[in-house]
């Protein structure tokens, strides 16, 4: 599959030069997302719903892509305040208990101070998957 530019409709995409997401052959790459509602151009004050709106955000570019949370491999979470983290692990979880992709928490600021939380996800079709040769647990030898 060729490599597609994925858009989440906002202005500042174009501005700041980058995409919603990338999908590079069966690899996606999500830009760090937040929980800004598109539709209304607003973001709620509320971490947690932050959290789940930045969450629909991601699958929605996942989903044009092709592909779902179900193929994320990768999650980095981008917080302002180190208190929140016990707060939205379980929002995490509503989203990625079954997947458990590999995770990362970063306390730091974003660009926005109505901002709470940013979330960055890699993920590849399960079908490339599938179709690999190689099976779980073997080694390639020479």
């Amino acid at each position: 599959m060729a490599r597609k530019l994925i858009s989440s409709g906002s202005a500042y995409e174009k501005v700041a030069g980058y995409s919603r997401a990338v999908a590079d052959g069966d690899w996606i790459h999500v830009s760090g997302t937040t929980g800004f509602d598109y539709a209304r151009m607003s973001i709620s004050p509320d971490t947690a719903e932050q959290t789940r709106q930045a969450f629909r955000n991601i699958e929605a570019a996942l989903a044009e892509a092709g592909a779902s949370l179900r193929d994320a491999v990768r999650v980095r979470y981008f917080l302002t305040r180190r208190e929140d983290f016990e707060l939205l692990a379980p929002v995490f979880g509503e989203y990625l208990a079954e997947v458990r992709p590999a995770a990362t928490a970063i306390v730091c600021e974003l660009v926005d101070p109505r901002m709470k939380i940013e979330i960055e996800v890699t993920a590849r079709r399960a079908s490339a998957a599938q179709s690999s040769p190689r099976k779980r647990g073997s080694r390639r030898t020479r």
